[in-house]
């Protein structure tokens, strides 16, 4: 008994020890766990969309890179506007291109146009060079630089894509001097992806209009989101969504 509880005593000790030295740990107050639960659910999320990307149905992109403003769409957007770009580039739905699509600043798109027909002529204009394990179909673009592109680039698509990076007056002004520099004079098609805050002035430079269907991303935004068009889609897209204020 004695030496039992000698043990017991002994035991006690190392656990009063322990204790003791768990309290010289620095502790974290409730709110700091929880920004760093936030800071680390964060790093993480660019990874695991990187790999569910890849999986069936899906694309592989590289990892957004928040500090140039990227943001993927999600499967049902990404799926959407390929569906049309591809039904605009082949009006006889017979599946041979009758024309080319210029995707500014939405690799996301040009993946899944790849994938769903690797014959259709896309080119990708970013600023990202990290696509530029598309090979020829990547041109290093930046859109303070409108007009920097190689010669035989100008008028020559039928469809042009734009996801303009920022949401500043002057990224738009100069997003649609590229697109005039891309697109066909006659019977282009022009989409573009932006905030709701630039309907007015997406009218004024690119004469668009808003349609029904409403991207997603594979990270919320915290600003509304649009597609406007050059062109009724009738009822494709959810129509032009005049009524819209």
């Amino acid at each position: 008994m004695a030496a039992s509880g000698m043990e017991d005593e002994r035991v006690s000790g190392e656990v009063r020890r322990e204790e003791e030295e768990d309290d010289d740990v620095p502790q974290l107050s409730a709110a700091a766990m929880e920004a760093l639960r936030e800071f680390l659910a964060e790093q993480k999320q660019p990874e695991e969309q990187a790999e569910e990307g890849g999986g069936e149905g899906g694309v592989e992109l590289v990892a957004e890179d928040w500090r140039l403003s990227q943001f993927w769409y999600d499967d049902r957007t990404a799926r959407a506007l390929a569906e049309e770009v591809l039904r605009l580039v082949s009006p006889s739905g017979s599946g041979s291109a009758a024309g080319a699509v210029a995707c500014i600043a939405c690799p996301t798109l040009y993946a899944y146009l790849k994938k769903t027909d690797p014959g259709v002529p896309a080119q990708l204009l970013e600023y990202d060079e990290r696509f530029g394990q598309y090979g020829g179909d990547f041109t290093f673009y930046d859109y303070s630089r409108p007009e920097e592109l190689p010669p035989s680039m100008k008028h020559a698509y039928r469809v042009v894509v734009a996801d303009p990076p920022y949401l500043s007056k002057e990224c738009l002004e100069k997003v649609a001097k590229t697109v005039s520099f891309l697109a066909q004079p006659e019977g282009s098609f022009l989409l573009l992806l932006t905030g709701e805050v630039q309907k007015d002035r997406a009218l004024e430079l690119l004469n668009v209009h808003p349609c029904g269907f409403r991207p997603q991303h594979s990270n919320k935004l915290g600003n509304e989101f649009r597609l406007f068009t050059n062109y009724d889609p009738e009822d494709r897209l959810g129509g032009w969504d005049l009524g819209t204020k």
